[in-house]
């Protein structure tokens, strides 16, 4: 499993995460199934995992354990699958619930590093990025059909790149000589606007954005804090992990204020009408010990929160 995903912050995400090894919890991002085998590996005989992945590669990784029941599907859907297990169980779906909720929301190393995915600038191949490799989208279709104002808005949003417009404008008048359907294509097309001694800054960024917008990315997040808010039993953690600023900004705004937009409503006598409450005021960092072993740990950042009961409010 290593060989396909190094996990970041395991100690640190898996401890905050249980409160009853006794528990259920779910693993929203399986990958390589690292999270997963730690927390199995903490759980008593009756405890419980319930592990999501859209990734058929990831699916492949599978841990043989009966305590453990691996999805194919976005994370996004967590509460109908909760509901559903609950359902085949003989329960009450309108009572299911678990005890924590672990999402890392990075890139695997295996995504980045088969060329043919075409998650990296690093390899020439095909323009895909899918993480469901059924899906219809390919980041091919996004620089090829999408008008020039909406990649401008992709860059800006989802990559905070710098002079969006520039390279937008690039890859408008680049696909109007010939399709960009490769890597090298993209990079070839855009190189105006990338000096060489910032490309990897600038491609990353740029090659974020797509990604982001071919997995609907920050849709799937929002429907997934919120499906996994209302999965929670009172008490239960949710344990976040994320890389870049927008989506560790909605996580944050989520625990805050209980919707992406931070913005904070109150009931009659003044208590916020959120469904968690922050565990960490500050986001838990991966040590520099770590960093050096992994480099794709280096902007990582843990966000853990706790169900808030109906007798709390």
């Amino acid at each position: 499993m290593s060989e396909y995903h190094t996990p970041v912050l395991l100690n640190e995400s898996v401890s905050a995460l249980i409160t009853n090894i006794q528990g259920t919890y779910v693993d929203a991002t399986f990958g390589g199934g690292g999270h997963t085998s730690e927390i199995l590996s903490r759980l008593s005989p009756e405890g419980r995992v319930v592990a999501f992945d859209r990734d058929s590669d990831a699916i492949g990784n599978r841990i043989d354990d009966s305590r453990l029941t691996l999805v194919r599907t976005d994370f996004r859907y967590i509460r109908n699958q909760i509901m559903l297990d609950a359902w085949n169980a003989g329960n009450d779906p309108a009572e299911a619930g678990v005890d924590g909720v672990l999402a890392d929301l990075g890139v695997s190393s295996h995504q980045f590093d088969t060329a043919e995915r075409g998650f990296s600038f690093r390899f020439e191949a095909p323009l895909d990025m899918r993480m469901n490799t059924e899906a219809s989208l390919t980041a091919a279709d996004v620089v090829n059909t999408y008008p020039r104002e909406e990649i401008e808005r992709i860059l800006r949003l989802y990559g905070e790149v710098d002079n969006p417009g520039r390279i937008a404008r690039l890859i408008e008048s680049g696909r109007a000589a010939a399709a960009i359907r490769t890597t090298g294509d993209l990079d070839k097309c855009i190189a105006p606007a990338v000096p060489e001694f910032q490309s990897h800054k600038i491609l990353a960024k740029i090659y974020q954005a797509l990604r982001i917008e071919v997995n609907h990315e920050m849709r799937s997040l929002e429907k997934f804090l919120s499906g996994a808010a209302e999965a929670l039993l009172p008490g239960g953690r949710l344990v976040v992990i994320t890389y870049h600023s927008l989506e560790d900004r909605m996580v944050k705004n989520f625990i805050k204020a209980g919707n992406i937009r931070g913005e904070v409503e109150k009931d009659f006598y003044g208590n916020v009408n959120a469904p968690l409450r922050a565990v960490n005021r500050k986001p838990v960092l991966p040590s520099e010990e770590e960093i050096s072993s992994n480099t794709r740990a280096r902007s990582a950042k843990l966000r853990i929160a706790e169900k808030i009961g109906e007798d709390e409010v």
